[in-house]
């Protein structure tokens, strides 16, 4: 119960407005500004690396271009890259989703999957599988900014960016926005990154040593004891917890 507690003092503490800003900045930070699920989409997988380089990219990106013909995304994207991902990959992206809104949503691709077997792996892999095949395009920076199918968990990528974005888009309060309906916020799977598996092996939320989808759905049931139909409440304190380097 003291974990709870902790964590529960912790959740009350960052479920504010003022917690995401200027001066704390996070990805959904560009994101709320939109609430458009294909403008969050971009702001998830684009979150990698320092926080402020993050934020000054995405707030580089003209968005209105997931209307526009290929050739003006590929003309107005064509002097922007980051990090691991060059010109041609940012405009496959915007390509591929403004493709996706004509023929259908982000949310009813999802479902496709997830309602099959109320897997958000299952859903996150149909959204891979269409994105890939409406603009197919293949590099090291792409692949790894899309991510791979994932059919295993033990030794997968723990797929961190696309549960953060479902996370945006299923559990609505001050934090997130909660665009999507009919998606169960228990069935939802921690977005795992260094800081909260480093954090949760601390507090002994996790016992697991690989960083890992396997470490990922192992936290997510711990959490579960604390709170069976909202385990991702946590997650925001969690991160926050390691970012700032509170001793706890």
């Amino acid at each position: 119960m003291k974990i709870k507690n902790l964590l529960d003092a912790e959740v009350e503490k960052r479920n504010k407005i003022g917690e995401i800003s200027k001066e704390k900045l996070d990805p959904i930070f560009v994101a709320y500004r939109y609430k458009d699920p294909s403008i969050s989409l971009i702001c998830a997988l684009f979150a990698y690396g320092n926080v402020k380089q993050i934020v000054k990219f995405l707030n580089s990106l003209d968005f209105s271009l997931l209307q526009k013909s290929d050739e003006e995304i590929g003309k107005a994207l064509q002097n922007h890259y980051y990090r691991f991902q060059k010109s041609e990959d940012i405009i496959a992206l915007f390509i591929a989703l403004k493709r996706l809104n004509e023929k259908s949503s982000l949310e009813e691709i999802f479902k496709s999957g997830y309602e099959n077997d109320k897997s958000v792996i299952s859903g996150i892999n149909a959204l891979i599988e269409t994105i890939h095949a409406l603009f197919p395009h293949a590099t090291r920076g792409y692949n790894f900014l899309i991510s791979q199918v994932t059919l295993k968990t033990k030794g997968a990528g723990a797929l961190k960016r696309w549960m953060m974005f479902l996370r945006w888009m299923v559990r609505k309060d001050n934090i997130d926005m909660g665009l999507w309906s009919g998606i169960d916020t228990a069935d939802l799977i921690m977005p795992l990154d260094t800081h909260t598996f480093n954090v949760s092996k601390k507090l002994g939320l996790l016992s697991r040593k690989t960083y890992d989808l396997q470490a990922a759905i192992e936290l997510t049931q711990t959490l579960k004891s604390l709170d069976a139909s909202d385990p991702l409440k946590y997650d925001f304190a969690l991160y926050r917890i390691g970012q700032e380097k509170i001793l706890v």
